[in-house]
């Protein structure tokens, strides 16, 4: 049996695990979500220790573990990562990775994927299976955008907080244009919330940002682009032929209004690291994806694309001849090269991640693939109207980021992803 906890709401002082006292006057600072029997069982007894695999990659202090005094407590004396967005794609692998490091891991995530795409994009069931699984993660429904509960939150952890990743965001350039304000405030407004409290309360941690390759608006559409059989593709003489780098200007182009929103909390990362000095960096990720992605038709490409094939759906394939190309990174490699960053922090950098060359394909090149890996006919239509601000051409040139981090490396192709869905890995 499942139970819910809440954390206390009321104007009393609770004794925090981190060393102070701190008010939860807020209502919606947040609740705890459902724990499993394991970490109920943990929660009602006195820990003395703490196994060899415990021991946390963040330098945590090797002290013996404290007893859990109440719902609201985590292993007190290790360090703690934040993590926003924490049921999506790449906050649930961030999650599960720091949690299996050891770590507290401390996620806030209001469901907001399940209002923005509806019941098939929430992410309601990844949170349940965090909580089950991992004892040390804690989950807040917290909305970014509420600056009282977001600081409250930090108040509580304080300066244990070692790492924050963010990855909450409103993703979709279709669903921005029909609230643009909703839009706006989750991506840009809801980053100034996370960045200030770092500033306040832990300026010592590290700051990541998953931005995205849409700051760059539909500049590379500029590009010169050949078209194939099957896909678009670059002039083989041109500088980009390996993929596109940060030297491209995101000024003077269409970005949708999800890509304004995207750059002004991008720009903002990037000032809090060179104004305020803080450990942050913005990593601007091509098509990120994974077994843990609640995809929906605006949002999540292959694993929509896989979706529809599994369940004999219709999928529509928009614009550009379906020859449009993406670099595809597995969100695991995606948090990889965080914890390398983590380790060795570069304050106010900005590296293009994604798949390269090697994970890159055109829809059509896509549909092909899946349907030879399942041995299913999938039925699709086309539709000539591009999105506003689509790429025709992306693939991402991670060469900066590893020059400065060497031993980082992707270990998922694009078969690897393709035949992850097909095998099942995207569970419910």
């Amino acid at each position: 049996m499942l139970h819910a906890h809440h954390v206390a709401t009321s104007d009393s002082a609770v004794q925090s695990p981190y060393g102070q006292h701190n008010q939860f006057a807020h209502k919606d600072l947040g609740r705890i979500c459902r724990t499993s029997s394991q970490a109920q069982n943990l929660i009602a007894t006195s820990l003395t220790s703490l196994p060899g695999a415990w021991k946390c990659r963040l330098q945590c202090p090797k002290k013996r573990a404290p007893k859990r005094s109440g719902p609201t407590e985590l292993l007190a004396n290790m360090s703690v990562v934040v993590v926003s967005g924490s049921a999506g794609l790449v906050g649930s692998e961030a999650a599960r990775f720091y949690a299996e490091l050891g770590c507290d891991v401390v996620g806030l995530d209001n469901d907001m994927r399940g209002y923005f795409f509806g019941a098939s994009g929430s992410t309601r069931w990844r949170s349940d299976e965090l909580c089950r699984t991992y004892p040390n993660y804690i989950h807040y429904d917290i909305d970014i955008r509420n600056q009282a509960a977001v600081e409250d939150l930090f108040l509580h952890y304080g300066d244990h907080i070692d790492l924050i990743i963010h990855t909450a965001a409103q993703p979709s350039h279709d669903w921005a244009a029909r609230e643009p304000i909703t839009d706006f405030t989750v991506n840009a407004n809801g980053t100034l919330v996370l960045l200030e409290s770092t500033r306040n309360v832990c300026p010592q941690a590290t700051f990541i940002f998953t931005s995205t390759n849409k700051v760059y608006g539909d500049r590379p559409n500029e590009l010169p682009l050949m078209e194939l059989d099957t896909r678009w593709e670059i002039e083989p003489t041109h500088q980009y032929v390996s993929g596109i780098d940060e030297t491209m200007s995101i000024d003077v182009t269409k970005h949708s209004l999800f890509g304004a929103s995207k750059v002004a909390a991008d720009v903002l990362v990037q000032e809090y690291a060179r104004y305020f000095g803080l450990k942050a960096v913005c990593f601007r990720a091509g098509c990120i994806t994974g077994p843990a992605h609640s995809s929906a038709e605006l949002h999540g490409f292959l694993a929509y694309l896989f979706k529809c094939i599994n369940e004999r759906r219709s999928y529509t394939v928009i614009g550009h001849k379906g020859k449009q190309v993406r670099d595809n990174i597995h969100s695991f490699d995606l948090v990889q090269a965080f914890d390398h960053f983590h380790q060795n922090p570069r304050p106010g950098e900005v590296y293009n991640i994604g798949g390269g060359r090697q994970n890159s394909c055109s829809v059509l090149e896509a549909i092909a693939r899946c349907e030879e890996i399942s041995g299913i006919k999938l039925n699709w239509f086309y539709q000539e109207q591009h999105r506003i601000g689509d790429h025709i051409w992306w693939i991402s040139d991670c060469r900066k980021f590893q020059s400065h981090y060497p031993n980082w490396s992707l270990r998922h192709d694009l078969d690897d992803i393709l035949i992850e869905f097909q095998n099942g890995a995207q569970r419910r």
